[in-house]
């Protein structure tokens, strides 16, 4: 089983060229207003406390913070965390965030009108736990996002993930079908979109399954 020290570390060595991956970094104003776009549809209308897990440089928690959510972004990786509080104090965006478990976030009994992850589940070591401690962190009536997708590995490109990794329930990614099943017990509805067939949202064109997982709780 893989090692948390090892994946802290895999994860701060990547912090650095994080951003340049399209998806991550939102540079280009196409893919950023993609991203926007779909967080708009996703997100309730009103201001909302939405929490996001395993946030990265907090590129996805910028586009929540400029709709004017209370955004807590939470992340193993101090590298990672760094670059989110600098990259939104330069932007002049009000965010909170936290290095600590993605899996089990660390902000007590808080509770949040809309929980944001994105490729995160295939790292988690018991992805049905973690599933089970974000819905009920989500107030009753609140949205689960979950934007995933079946693919060899993520983080740095050419870069073998952490020692064990092929032992993760969920390496190279889940399907839509998987996380629906896993997922459909804990919430009251939910629906799957695909986003393969926008080029938009990656930088370009992508043949393997990538979609989000919007749920009621």
């Amino acid at each position: 089983m893989t090692d948390s020290a090892a994946i802290t570390a895999y994860w701060d060595a990547a912090a650095a060229d994080f951003d340049a991956e399209p998806d991550h970094g939102l540079r280009a104003a196409g893919t950023r207003a993609a991203w926007s776009r779909l967080l708009t549809a996703w997100l309730p209308s009103a201001p909302s406390s939405v929490l996001d897990v395993g946030c990265g440089t907090g590129s996805l928690s910028a586009l929540v913070a400029e709709a004017g959510h209370r955004v807590t972004g939470v992340d193993l990786s101090p590298r990672m965390v760094d670059q989110a509080r600098a990259k939104l104090s330069a932007a002049g965006l009000p965010a909170r965030f936290l290095v600590g478990d993605a899996a089990a976030p660390p902000t007590g009994d808080e509770r949040f009108d809309a929980l944001l992850s994105r490729h995160l589940v295939w790292t988690l070591p018991d992805p049905g736990a973690a599933l089970a401690d974000w819905t009920a962190r989500i107030r009753p009536g609140g949205t689960l996002i979950l934007v995933e997708g079946r693919w060899r590995e993520s983080g740095q490109a050419g870069v073998e993930y952490v020692a064990g990794a092929e032992a993760l329930p969920w390496h190279g990614g889940v399907t839509a079908a998987d996380l629906s099943a896993a997922v459909r017990p804990l919430v009251t509805d939910l629906r799957v979109e695909p986003l393969s067939g926008d080029p938009a949202l990656w930088g370009g064109p992508v043949t393997d399954e990538r979609y989000a997982l919007i749920a009621r709780v």
